[in-house]
């Protein structure tokens, strides 16, 4: 079986996923340099972090792959990038305050503020005052959005499907766990 580790990934290439094998002397372990996991984990000799070794510079690059499949997908909707966000939030859990929707959304609240004023001139959004706290706006999705709801997450998951495609579901799984795993990691990091 063929690891797709990074020693085993060798020089990828945009547009290639080609894997390449290891070596002989690295697929049966006996090199002097170790164990083959130490091994796997040793930097390039070519550069001192080359991207296609860095998990976070490949997650980003897979991440824009994705945003620029569904950015050109949802106009056709009507919908923007900055929207989508902030849609699929409120599809989960209407009525939050533009606070806990920023904070959702990881975005600082100003940003948040000007899109969702872009959102109520689209008729996406509502906003309405707290009756408990008269300074506490909450964000309520319109009728017109609601019926977006079920078109647009499927056109999402038509465009991860595609991205799986050729991908076995164990290693689905198990880059989902990873990746989960990278997150709570980074998660825990204070500074």
């Amino acid at each position: 079986m063929v690891s797709t580790s990074a020693t085993a990934i060798g020089h990828m290439r945009r547009g290639s996923a080609k894997l390449t094998r290891p070596a002989a002397a690295d697929r049966s372990g006996s090199h002097r340099g170790g164990s083959r996991r130490a091994r796997q984990r040793e930097p390039s000799r070519n550069s001192e972090f080359p991207p296609d070794e860095s998990s976070g510079y490949l997650v980003r690059d897979a991440h824009r792959a994705f945003q620029r499949l569904l950015e050109r997908r949802i106009a056709a909707h009507g919908v923007t990038r900055g929207q989508w966000y902030f849609l699929r939030v409120l599809w989960n859990e209407d009525g939050l305050t533009q606070r806990e929707l920023s904070a959702r959304v990881g975005m600082m609240e100003p940003t948040t503020v000007i899109a969702l004023r872009g959102m109520e001139k689209s008729g996406l959004i509502r906003r309405l005052r707290s009756t408990d706290d008269r300074r506490r706006s909450h964000v309520w999705l319109t009728a017109k959005a609601q019926r977006m709801r079920k078109p647009l997450l499927a056109l999402a998951r038509g465009i991860t499907e595609e991205a799986e495609a050729d991908i076995s579901r164990g290693d689905l799984l198990r880059f989902r766990r990873a990746i989960a795993q990278m997150t709570a990691n980074l998660d825990r990091i204070q500074r």
